[in-house]
């Protein structure tokens, strides 16, 4: 089965500028990270104590997000890739790529109580190539189609000659690596870690001047197939996308925030030249994670727009009974904060709208009797996503 992720990748290459596809990434990679904590906290109440999800249920979602088929890559550790991809096969008849974390360097290491994560990042790699290929530390030729073919690799600069030198030469040699087993990449690009790096107006030039400078000298058979970046917003990523329209850039959505944050930094990001959206923590901690991947392929897609989507999504988890995280009023805030895996930026709020209106059935067709967006009211949108989703999920 052919994969959507090679389908729009085409498209965007052939028209870099007239394409509308846009790649949507489900990162369930946070046991690279977090440890104990990484599925997320328990959904049933325990008073005086905080519970995690386990393992095993953390992977059961993934099973259901290959099952919904609305992202387009899903991104695990190497030892869960093993059992989803080697083992049971899950995506041999999926239009979903699954990907694989390829290192891991110090400055996602977050353990409760750790503070390496804090300290200038340095680079290392727990997986090699070969196991996420075939399960194996060596693979015989015919084995590496086993598992996954594409990976995640990290690089954080931080504005030190010594550390920079040690991260550029580690990813060269993944590269070349990767480059003779047939292994593709994406590449993600942290803000740096370290206070001191650089002032913060400047970090956005920092970054895209040290990201296409790095790739300025890799040929084509050794690029990242995309990028994964903080968003900077409208000028740097105008900036870059002018700079290479084939060098696709796509944002990483960082801790959970509210449901606006993700639903706004998605449709913002598409707006200014972003081509790809890696949701980790945003969809892991949602009340609901099929309907809130539901929203965020319709806000890519033009369908629906950031508020009316939150407004919606509250309107289904009604409909199922779950109780939501926040209010609506709250959730309808807008909290900004730098991107980091270590979660200790300051944020700010924004007062959001906080009526939910109905509308009645009767939504405008086109002539093959599906529905026309383009001839219905923000509110008639709204409703029909509402009842749309609240008789799928609902089932």
């Amino acid at each position: 089965m052919q994969k959507s992720l090679d389908r729009k990748l085409d498209s965007i290459h052939a028209d870099p500028s007239g394409s509308r596809e846009f790649i949507i990434a489900d990162a369930k990679d946070a046991d690279m990270a977090f440890g104990i904590g990484a599925p997320g906290n328990s959904p049933e109440r325990h008073d005086g104590e905080t519970r995690f999800k386990t393992l095993a249920e953390y992977r059961q979602h993934i099973r259901d997000v290959i099952r919904q088929s609305i992202v387009d890559i899903v991104l695990m550790s190497a030892s869960t890739a093993e059992k989803l991809v080697i083992d049971e096969r899950l995506f041999d008849d999926s239009a979903i790529t699954p990907a694989a974390r390829a290192n891991d360097a110090s400055d996602v290491h977050v353990p409760r109580g750790g503070k390496v994560y804090t300290e200038a990042a340095r680079p290392f790699r727990t997986a090699a190539i070969d196991q996420m290929q075939c399960g194996r530390v060596e693979c015989e030729p015919e084995e590496r189609t086993r598992g996954v073919d594409l990976g995640l690799y990290s690089v954080t600069f931080n504005n030190n000659c010594e550390l920079d030198l040690e991260t550029l030469n580690q990813y060269k040699a993944f590269r070349e690596e990767a480059e003779r087993k047939g292994f593709r990449h994406f590449l993600e690009v942290f803000d740096p870690n370290t206070p001191t790096a650089v002032a913060p107006e400047l970090a956005p030039g920092f970054v895209n001047d040290l990201t296409t400078r790095t790739l300025a000298g890799v040929p084509s058979a050794g690029r990242p197939i995309f990028l994964k970046m903080v968003y900077h917003g409208p000028q740097a990523m105008e900036e870059l996308v002018r700079y290479d329209p084939h060098l696709v850039v796509g944002v990483l959505g960082g801790s959970a925030g509210t449901t606006l944050d993700a639903f706004l930094l998605l449709h913002q990001a598409k707006k200014y030249g972003a081509r790809a959206a890696l949701f980790g923590r945003k969809i892991n901690q949602a009340e609901n994670q099929l309907a809130f991947i539901e929203f965020l392929r319709h806000i890519a897609d033009g369908v629906i727009e950031p508020v009316e989507a939150v407004k919606a999504y509250h309107a289904v988890l009604e409909k199922l009974n779950v109780r939501p995280n926040r209010s609506l009023e709250e959730d309808l805030t807008l909290q900004t904060a730098v991107m980091g895996y270590g979660g200790n930026a300051k944020t700010v709020s924004l007062p959001g709208k906080n009526s939910v209106r109905t509308q009645p059935d009767g939504f405008a067709t086109t002539q093959q009797g599906e529905p026309d967006f383009a001839a219905m009211s923000a509110s008639e949108r709204l409703a029909y996503h509402r009842e749309r989703l609240n008789r799928k999920l609902g089932e």
